[in-house]
């Protein structure tokens, strides 16, 4: 019997090739999209979770209370961890990871390591990363020593053992000893370096002291509790504990620390905090919303088109119900043939993703999947949903073939009933609701993302080159050089650019109560040129100026977010009036307009400026002018070779840096698109099932109505008037849905683009047309179709 059933089915298939090349399409695609995307979300729900002990694993984040406001902090005190661990036995160990950039050297090799992370020697008894080569205990125990991920390893050293051999760190170059290699660390990691450095070189060398500081805030902490400790218990002894080590330190400063232990599996998609790392939630969810919105269109399609050829089997049935066929063998006939197509579609999406992967990976901006071999359980999850919607989705369809009345399909008056007729048009309803919501949605994205990168910033950046710089003299020098040449306008050194990372100071500064307020502030170290190079505006007060010696010592420029903050309703009244900043003290001499030098994510916040000692500021912003960028940045490095020999050449342009702040809201947009395209066009199969049934349907009529002189005209626009109203109800329904959704998704935004009435004029014209043309394909083939052979009975 079984191989009856195939032979049936494979004749069906082949009998009917168009659609079961669409059928099998329509799902090979949606199974397809679905599969990449459940690996996303995969990834992303996964991160961290590779350590054993991720359970027990928090980070220990900071909240800083001053008069004016609340700081809430990723990162904690250096000094916090390693006390905890001595005073409390629920502590079971700790790692601090802190993240730097740091010249690195080998002979004539020299890079300049953005991810150079020191890390405190319990790195690898707290997280589960590989070691390859050398001892966890021990590698990072030693000052100055260093493992090396293999990337790093094959990188400095090629193919040659790195252990024992020396790396020459920072300026300086103080030589590093390699003591281990590690396994290269999985994309979904928090922490990724491109070096490990023991945490003792940092607080014993290059920051000796700093350790025992409790106000100084620059590490990732994080905790191991031992087994069964209770965490909210545990936080509870915080406020005692930092009352008897910091105590004097916080009143003094009018700064009140609080301590907050955040879950590891938490971080990345959860904390609101600034990390190394983080996603969105809301993102995963959307996707993971999609791709069972694609899976669901899929089905919906196969419905649809398995129905629009139950007229072309109504006759089938009928004979062999007359002949003594009964329902059940009927429906397990069809429910048969419903789960062959789906196995032959999963044969396929296993080809589609294959070769998608790859290109995924890139749209994502990370490695998600090096290739479907890696994702066996994935394959077997797809594997059994296939044969899961093959039952499912052929259910329907079987149920109602078989249910034909013999008598009525061999007379050949079978016209289908009223209930099934309504059942498809609610499907592809359905479906355009959702393809017609993932159009206005995209829309709503591509607004979003370009009014960011389009927005007035308040600075300039265009043709503006930032190169990371010694700081001091050797920084002086080379700017001096580059100046003359053709092609600089100017330079500016500064400790900050917008878009990248500044430091925070505590701060007091006089209110308009003649208060000093405190407050952790913004800081950017800039010299006498920075202002007007990036056409900063003065809107009370001046800038920095070499014609006024003070202004290196005793000088503060603020913006107007901070005189609001102090109370002022006008800069000038901000004027004059006194500061106190690391071991600063003057008065404000001027106030900026406001400028975005962070995301469109984020307010503007107050910000100040202060002289740059000659010590600080390793950036150096050359602006250019003319056409001739190429041929300038030849000299540029020219110029640096010659002043800088031991250094490499590390430059970056200011418009592609402030840019990558978007890259992420970019990608979404990218996959958004993507997929919706995916939905929608798996949308108009369904739509095409639908009227090819309904012309089958109406063949005869045609004919009729061709005969009497009607023309192609008339009958396309008969034929696609009845699902049209579908596409248009189906956007009613979608609209609201769309706008809720996006009004939601836009409030993770500090600016936002309004969604603009022409958003849903412009979806409703795409879902129509896309529709009518998806339509007009069946329409006008029919409509074409001679009369005779429309009327020929036989």
């Amino acid at each position: 019997m079984l191989r009856s059933y195939l032979k049936i089915a494979f004749r069906n298939l082949w009998k009917h090739k168009s659609f079961s090349f669409i059928n099998v399409m329509g799902l090979s695609v949606g199974m397809s999209a679905c599969f990449l995307i459940a690996l996303y979300v995969h990834f992303e729900l996964t991160y961290d979770a590779f350590h054993k002990k991720a359970d027990r694993i928090y980070r220990l984040a900071t909240d800083i209370k001053t008069t004016s406001e609340t700081i809430h902090y990723g990162i904690s005190s250096w000094a916090f961890a390693p006390n905890l661990k001595k005073e409390f036995p629920e502590v079971e160990n700790f790692v601090r990871v802190s993240v730097k950039e740091r010249l690195v050297r080998k002979g004539d090799l020299k890079f300049q390591e953005n991810k150079t992370v020191f890390a405190d020697s319990s790195l690898f008894s707290v997280f589960d990363f590989k070691l390859l080569k050398g001892d966890l205990q021990t590698a990072l125990k030693e000052p100055m020593s260093v493992v090396v991920p293999e990337k790093t390893a094959r990188k400095y050293f090629g193919n040659a053992d790195p252990i024992g051999q020396t790396l020459l760190l920072g300026d300086e170059g103080v030589p590093a000893k390699v003591t281990g290699v590690m396994q290269d660390i999985p994309e979904n990691s928090q922490i990724k370096g491109d070096l490990f450095v023991s945490m003792v070189s940092y607080t014993q060398h290059f920051n000796k002291g700093i350790d025992e500081d409790w106000g100084s805030f620059g590490t990732y902490s994080y905790l191991l509790l031992k087994p069964g400790v209770n965490p909210d218990a545990l936080a509870q002894k915080f406020p005692s504990f930092l009352e008897n080590h910091a105590g004097k330190m916080m009143r003094e400063q009018q700064m009140f620390l609080t301590m907050v232990m955040e879950p590891l599996r938490n971080v990345y998609l959860y904390s609101t905090r600034p990390g190394e790392e983080s996603g969105s939630m809301t993102n995963v969810s959307i996707f993971s919303a999609i791709g069972l919105f694609i899976l669901l269109i899929a089905c919906i399609n196969f419905i649809n088109l398995t129905t629009a050829r139950s007229v072309d089997r109504a006759k089938e049935v009928g004979i062999r119900k007359a002949i003594g066929a009964a329902k059940w063998l009927l429906a397990q006939q069809f429910i048969g043939e419903s789960v062959l197509i789906c196995l032959i579609a999963f044969g396929c999406s296993l080809v589609l993703s294959t070769v998608s992967i790859p290109w995924f990976n890139t749209l994502s901006g990370k490695m998600i999947s090096p290739g479907i071999l890696n994702n066996l359980p994935f394959v077997g999850g797809l594997f059994v949903a296939s044969l899961i919607i093959g039952c499912l989705a052929g259910a329907y369809p079987a149920l109602m073939l078989s249910s034909f009345e013999p008598v009525i399909v061999l007379k050949g008056r079978f016209r289908g009933n009223a209930s099934s007729v309504l059942v498809r048009k609610g499907l592809v309803t359905a479906q355009f609701v959702i393809s017609t919501a993932l159009i206005i949605s995209t829309i709503v994205i591509y607004t979003q993302v370009d009014f960011m990168r389009s927005r007035d910033l308040g600075f300039s950046k265009d043709q503006m080159l930032v190169i990371k710089t010694q700081t001091g003299s050797k920084r002086d020098a080379f700017s001096a050089a580059i100046r003359g040449l053709n092609g600089v306008k100017s330079t500016a050194a500064s400790s900050s650019i917008p878009g990248g990372w500044n430091p925070q100071a505590h701060t007091m500064i006089e209110n308009k109560n003649g208060d000093m307020q405190i407050g952790n502030l913004d800081v950017y170290r800039v010299d006498f040129d920075f202002i007007p190079q990036f056409d900063l505006k003065i809107v009370a007060g001046r800038a920095f100026s070499a014609n006024f010696r003070s202004d290196s010592t005793q000088a503060l420029i603020i913006n107007e977010a901070m005189t609001k903050a102090l109370g002022y309703s006008t800069p000038q009244e901000a004027i004059g009036k006194k500061f106190d900043q690391w071991d600063r003290k003057g008065t404000i001499i001027g106030v900026l307009k406001d400028f975005h030098y962070k995301s469109l994510q984020e307010t503007i916040k107050p910000l100040t400026f202060r002289a740059i000692d000659w010590w600080n500021g390793d950036l150096l912003s050359v602006k250019m002018a003319g056409r001739q960028v190429k041929e300038t940045l030849v000299a540029i490095e020219t110029q640096w070779k010659q002043k800088n020999p031991d250094r490499p050449f590390d430059y970056y342009f200011m418009d592609e840096f402030f840019d990558r702040q978007y890259r992420s809201d970019e990608r979404f947009q990218t996959l958004f698109l993507n997929f919706a395209i995916l939905a929608i066009f798996i949308s108009c199969l369904g739509l095409l099932g639908l009227a090819s049934y309904a012309t089958v349907q109406r063949t005869k009529e045609i004919g009729v109505r061709k005969v009497l002189g009607a023309s192609t005209g008339s009958i396309v626009g008969l034929l696609s008037k009845d699902f049209l109203k579908l596409v248009l109800l189906a956007f009613l329904i979608a609209s609201p849905i769309a706008w809720y959704g996006m009004h939601r998704w836009l409030q993770n935004f500090a600016y936002q683009a309004d969604i603009q009435w022409w958003v849903f004029v412009l979806a409703a014209t795409l879902s129509i047309t896309v529709a009518f043309v998806t339509i007009s394909f069946q329409s006008i083939r029919a409509a074409l179709m001679n009369p005779v052979t429309s009327l020929r009975s036989e």
